[in-house]
């Protein structure tokens, strides 16, 4: 199993995580050609060697028309009613506090009009990208629109991202999604989160750091409030690392293959301005979850279904039911919900909303798991994927039911012969 652990020592943000990924061995031309494959003109990352506090790194930048996006045009999201002044604030204010960039310029020409957080994840959704990168891109962006929502008391389809930095964020979070892929990343673990101090404009004006979305998606994670006068912790960081990473702590037990430094602009006197990245190779894996639990007496059973789809569908680990007798011996369930960290809040709403429980417990939990993988396998009956987990130089292999269940009905025949032909077809490996 792969392992990635972020150590976020002077915070964390998006061109700081793509900096991160090449410096411990990404290409810069694969990842670029999976940007390509959002149908995008004229955007690139690019990417420079150079230091901090005589740290080598790189630092990564997205380009539009090959002019490099930004402090000033980067992604604050912001309301329909707020664009004249958005595009005033991004023409004229000094951004001096920011945390990943300082230069000047010219704004691009496509820099004055705005995209809705849908058209966003429509062009993500329509795109070539591999599924799994899509599905985890999107999630960022739900997540990241839904923070934003809450905090200015609107709507997420009304939250809206200036042109430039819609595209800033788009690569950021699609680069950081597919990086982590072509690594071939299994799990992601990142330390606390450290937060600055002082104030940062946006299109909105003059706000705290940390600014108030990037403590809505914090919700539930180790943060450190520094007095350190820079925004550390950016939004798009926050949101690529609070969705992605599996705990935040210590490292898991690894041997470590890789480090990789990415670089964010601003050289910061108190600290070295980087977020580090440690690859390496792990047997098993011990991961630090919520185990969330509520007892139901009074529901239908015929909810339960449709509550587990969307609470997996939602990041779940696990998702189960214990039939118990309850107080005056009615019968009930005692729903369980295996969550982290980045996914907790929201399931523990969706139970709240979905089922007829008026309260719900939690507490921590740690599971060890075994490195695994999933592979296809050819058959007579079509390609079946296999999941292979292995210990101690020994190796399982579990076909999937859903290619088999599939492939069952398609060519009429009994599930169990399926199987069989995919067990099979692993032995001859």
């Amino acid at each position: 199993m792969k392992i990635a652990y972020f150590d976020c020592f002077s915070g964390i943000s998006g061109d700081m995580v793509l900096g991160a990924l090449l410096d411990s061995g990404l290409s810069l031309a694969s990842l670029n050609a999976e940007i390509a494959k959002l149908g995008l003109k004229d955007v690139t990352i690019a990417s420079e060697a150079t230091s901090r506090h005589a740290i080598a790194a790189t630092h990564a930048q997205v380009r539009v028309g090959g002019v490099a996006v930004t402090a000033t045009e980067e992604h604050h999201l912001q309301l329909p009613s707020e664009e004249t002044a958005g595009d005033k604030h991004h023409e004229h204010h000094e951004h001096h506090e920011h945390h990943e960039h300082h230069e000047h310029h010219e704004h691009h020409e496509h820099a004055h009009g705005h995209h809705r957080l849908n058209d966003i994840l429509e062009r993500i959704a329509s795109s070539d990208l591999d599924s799994r990168v899509k599905e985890q891109s999107i999630r960022i962006f739900e997540r990241l629109g839904a923070a934003e929502s809450e905090v200015h008391g609107a709507e997420p389809d009304e939250v809206h991202l200036h042109e430039v930095g819609a595209l800033d964020a788009l690569v950021d979070v699609v680069g950081a999604v597919a990086g982590l892929q072509l690594l071939g990343i299994d799990e992601i673990h990142a330390s606390p989160l450290r937060f600055g101090t002082g104030f940062t404009r946006c299109a909105h004006g003059r706000y705290p750091v940390p600014v108030p979305g990037v403590l809505a998606l914090c919700r539930g994670v180790p943060t450190e409030q520094t007095d350190i006068r820079a925004e550390l912790v950016t939004p798009t960081g926050a949101a690529i690392i609070t969705t992605l990473a599996q705990s935040f702590g210590s490292p898991p037990p690894f041997r470590q293959q890789a480090v990789g430094y990415g670089a964010g602009s601003r050289d910061l006197e108190a600290i070295p301005n980087l977020v580090r990245l440690r690859i390496g190779e792990s047997d098993q894996a011990s991961e630090k979850m919520t185990l969330i639990e509520a007892n139901i007496d009074d529901m239908n059973p015929e909810v339960y279904g449709y509550l587990f789809d969307r609470l997996l569908e939602q990041g779940a680990r696990e998702v189960y039911a214990t039939p118990v007798f309850m107080k005056k011996g009615r019968p009930g369930n005692v729903l369980s919900v295996l969550a982290d960290a980045a996914t907790f809040d929201l399931l523990a709403t969706t139970i709240l909303q979905e089922t007829t429980t008026i309260g719900l417990r939690y507490y921590s939990v740690e599971r060890r798991v075994l490195e695994r993988e999933v592979r296809s396998v050819e058959t007579p009956f079509g390609e079946v994927r296999v999941k292979f987990s292995y210990l101690d130089g020994h190796r399982r292999a579990a076909p999937e039911y859903e290619d088999c269940a599939r492939l069952a009905k398609k060519h009429q025949i009994p599930l169990l012969s399926v199987y069989e032909a995919a067990r099979a077809a692993v032995s001859e490996e």
